[in-house]
């Protein structure tokens, strides 16, 4: 999962020195959260809704709406912007993305090539995006986790039980975290599936391991199984 495939390309960007007014009516505009911050074709900074709310003037201003609207006009971008905005490539994979926005507790990353090209911007709404898509919340799936003792093929066993009630398995994740010592966790993402098998399906799993949850997504029901 590459942050090529999931940044958003078409990147609306502002020049430094472009006025705080011009980044908020652009951010109001489009929805956005923070802009990548360009001067003569290169970036140079990143602006966000939080920087410019730390600038504008409190609720409690004598200043009227003219006087207002004037100073917002008078103060440049450049002044307010984080400069050297940290930055990745496009083939950054999007949990290293995401990863450093948490760390570095931050909305978004602008994408750029080996030459400092801006290519993109990826966002916490596309990690999201990313998100559902793998869980198949979009498509009214259903999901089913299973704590499976770590050996080769058993993950296998799993998706062969599905494939015998002709259901398809549209991604499989996995993770020992939260797990006791050779065990792992096993997330299934299940499409094209007839709702009456389900039971039996759980019955068959519950054979090679201890069942978490089930959720089904079209009929937003869902069973949690104690471990």
């Amino acid at each position: 999962m590459l942050v090529k495939k999931w940044m958003t390309k078409d990147v609306i960007t502002v020049n430094a020195d472009d006025s705080m007014q011009h980044a908020i009516h652009i951010l109001k505009e489009h929805k956005l959260r923070l802009l990548p911050v360009m001067d003569k074709g290169e970036l140079v900074g990143i602006i966000s809704d939080g920087d410019l709310k730390k600038a504008s003037p409190s609720d409690a201003t004598s200043l009227d709406i003219h006087e207002l609207i004037y100073l917002t006009s008078k103060i440049k971008i450049k002044d307010l912007m984080k400069k050297n905005p940290y930055r990745i490539s496009p083939d950054t994979s999007a949990e290293e993305a995401a990863a450093i926005m948490l760390e570095k507790r931050i909305s978004g990353l602008p994408v750029t090539d080996d030459k400092g090209k801006l290519e993109g911007i990826i966002t916490k709404s596309d990690i999201f995006r990313l998100l559902i898509s793998l869980t198949c919340l979009a498509g009214r799936g259903i999901q089913i986790a299973i704590q499976l003792k770590d050996n080769p093929g058993s993950i296998k066993e799993m998706r062969d039980i599905i494939h015998q009630f002709k259901g398809r398995t549209a991604s499989v994740l996995s993770s020992s975290e939260k797990s006791p010592d050779g065990f792992i966790n096993v997330y299934l993402r299940i499409y094209d599936i007839e709702r009456n098998t389900i039971p039996s399906i759980l019955e068959e799993m519950k054979k090679h391991g201890e069942l978490l949850y089930v959720i089904d997504h079209k009929d937003n029901t869902r069973q949690i199984f104690e471990v």
